[in-house]
């Protein structure tokens, strides 16, 4: 949630601040705002709205010279979305200047005792009552402006990102993060602040990540002072390299990142898996289940604790480790395990699933799963993330940057990586035979065209979005492994199409939702051939006795469903825990392409953030 972009060097710092909003527009937000120090005052323009109403104003207003800046997008916690409370926000004084990702929890008890000092607030937001807290401090206690956030940042409770500028200390940018990623793009006597390295990728290779209590000066012409925000002691920072390019964060022709990002499935997929397995000789290698095998053979349990899309996946999980490795598996929403005093003991495995490695709910809940004595093992796409950091142990997916807020590569690419776990773990506890290891990974490996082949329904797909696109409702119907995808299914057209979907186990369907079910009812049906088949073409008749109207996902060449649906996608045949990789396709055309035609913003949809870094 939010975006924090910041820049002081050598250059204009307003292009490099306005593009990187931009490249952060994808974490979802309501207004927008920047800073620029002139080298005589601080200059502030922000608005409800987007970057370009930001750019549009900003011109307008202030003047774009400058050195030094600061930038933010904000999503709305305290206080409505509207220009008073956008970011950055000024000090009483005017000297200091923040901006912030995350929530101050004891920011009313804080603003009650500012005010009673005299300090007044214009806004509804718990960060300008930061922005005085650290003006309180370095007044009251005559420090300079590090030294005063890092007491400040001791009396306040909650998670956050901040950058903070005193126009007295004009060559430094004072940083700090507990809960709210925080990167720092290190270039030739420049520095770039950000929440993620999107927006400094075309000017510098190397960044520090601060981690979870750190906090940072980030000084023109003396470099960086990495310190702990509970003791003020010393950090040696650790450089790292990016690997993504700028490429992969461009839309590449698409009209969407989430159809670019739909059609990089077939390359994401076969990555996660590059490298892992060596089809000939039956061999999975990944370091994180090599150097750990023992823990997870001998567990008694593995836990998934995920949120959305990446508990949907989870959930398809829980299906390939029963049948495969045979070990018991439950699958929890991070957001109630942390909460509900869940019975964990010392010889459970944790897998816990996040795109961003930086979901809040599911961070607190990695940590409570470490203190309480289980093995935590991580699954995330984003490098140096905070729960690649956390965990003990665990594999990323290779899926690259993924922009649209709507995931789509991460949800299959999750899938791969935690199918290539489960085989590893059933051959050797030996619940699988060799030649059936064998043919899985023949069949893992052969997904990437498969899913090409699917993509090639496309105009079809079109046409089928274009009839149901003023439907008020859908229903999506799955069993076994692809009832997650039914969830998954439903979840995608809510989240960019704002139409009410649910998804529902087949089976499940006469327990209530038929009640549901008349002419003006899409039902879509995962039909596939591999698993309870015979069940599903009995729902697909209740469905059809009742006049509703089904698209089915079946696999190609299928006659029976074809007769009875009003419409059927086609998908190629696989194995059957495999058959999520490939039936997830057409669902996310189908909730894209409605969604274009109902002039949704695709890639930002309303009130949803990309990475979710606040309860």
């Amino acid at each position: 949630m939010c975006g924090i972009v910041g820049y002081i060097g050598h250059r204009e710092a307003y292009p490099i601040i306005l593009k990187g909003l931009k490249r952060l527009e994808y974490r979802g937000y309501d207004s927008a705002g920047i800073a620029l120090y002139d080298g005589q005052d601080i200059k502030l323009s922000k608005t409800k709205g987007k970057v370009a109403d930001l750019e549009e104003r900003l011109v307008k207003e202030i003047s774009t010279n400058g050195n030094v800046g600061i930038g933010h997008t904000r999503w709305a916690t305290h206080g409505v979305p509207n220009d008073v409370n956008s970011h950055p926000h000024y000090s009483n004084s005017g000297d200091l200047v923040i901006i912030h990702n995350g929530i101050i929890e004891n920011y009313e008890s804080l603003r009650k005792e500012l005010i009673n000092r005299g300090y007044t607030f214009t806004s509804e937001t718990d960060t300008e009552v930061l922005v005085n807290l650290i003006e309180d401090v370095k007044t009251k206690e005559g420090v300079k402006l590090g030294k005063a956030v890092q007491i400040a940042l001791n009396q306040t409770v909650g998670a956050y990102a901040i950058a903070v500028f005193d126009k007295k200390k004009p060559d430094e940018i004072v940083v700090a993060r507990l809960g709210s990623p925080l990167a720092i793009g290190v270039g030739e006597d420049e520095f770039f602040i950000a929440s993620d390295a999107s927006p400094f990728i075309e000017y510098t290779n190397n960044a520090i990540y601060l981690e979870d209590g750190e906090m940072a000066i980030v000084r023109r012409n003396k470099g960086i002072k990495v310190r702990k925000i509970k003791d003020d002691s010393l950090v040696d920072p650790y450089l790292q390299e990016l690997q993504i390019n700028l490429e992969q964060i461009e839309k590449g022709g698409y009209d969407h990142f989430m159809l670019k990002e739909i059609y990089e499935q077939p390359s994401a997929i076969s990555d996660t898996y590059r490298g892992r397995i060596r089809v000939a000789e039956g061999i999975i290698k990944m370091a994180g289940i090599d150097d750990n095998l023992a823990k997870l053979l001998n567990a008694k349990r593995i836990i998934v604790i995920a949120c959305g899309t990446s508990w949907h996946a989870g959930l398809v999980a829980e299906y390939i480790f029963e049948e495969l490795v045979r070990i018991p598996v439950e699958v929890e929403y991070a957001s109630e395990f942390r909460y509900r005093n869940p019975v964990i003991h010392q010889d459970d495995v944790v897998i816990a699933i996040s795109q961003s490695g930086e979901t809040a709910d599911t961070m607190a809940a990695i940590k409570l799963a470490k203190e309480r004595g289980a093995f935590v093992f991580g699954v995330c796409n984003v490098v140096g993330s905070s729960i690649s950091r956390e965990t003990h142990a665990g594999a990323y997916t290779h899926a690259g940057p993924e922009i649209g807020v709507a995931s789509t590569k991460a949800f299959t690419t999750q899938i791969t990586v935690l199918s290539l776990i489960a085989l590893k773990l059933a051959e050797r506890k030996g619940t699988i035979s060799n030649s059936d290891f064998h043919y899985y990974l023949q069949e893992l490996e052969r997904v990437p065209e498969k899913v090409k082949i699917a993509l090639e329904s496309n105009e079809h797909i079109k046409l089928i979005a274009d009839k149901y696109k003023d439907a008020k409702n859908f229903l999506y119907l799955g069993r076994g492994y692809n009832f997650p995808v039914a969830l998954e299914g439903a979840l995608k057209l809510k989240e960019i199409s704002y139409i009410h979907a649910e998804g529902y186990p087949a089976a499940e369907m006469k327990h209530g939702p038929i009640a549901l079910i008349d002419e003006q009812m899409p039902v879509v049906v995962i039909a596939t051939k591999k698993g309870h088949y015979d069940k599903v073409v009995s729902n697909i008749q209740e469905i059809k006795s009742r006049k509703g109207k089904i698209i089915g996902i079946v696999t190609e060449g299928d006659e029976t469903v074809k007769g009875l649906a009003d419409h059927v996608i086609e998908i190629p045949e696989t194995i059957e825990f495999l058959t999520p990789l490939l039936t997830t396709i057409p669902l996310q055309l189908l909730s894209y392409h409605i969604a274009v035609m109902l002039d949704k913003n695709v890639d930002q949809p309303r009130n949803l953030a990309k990475s979710v870094t606040v309860e």
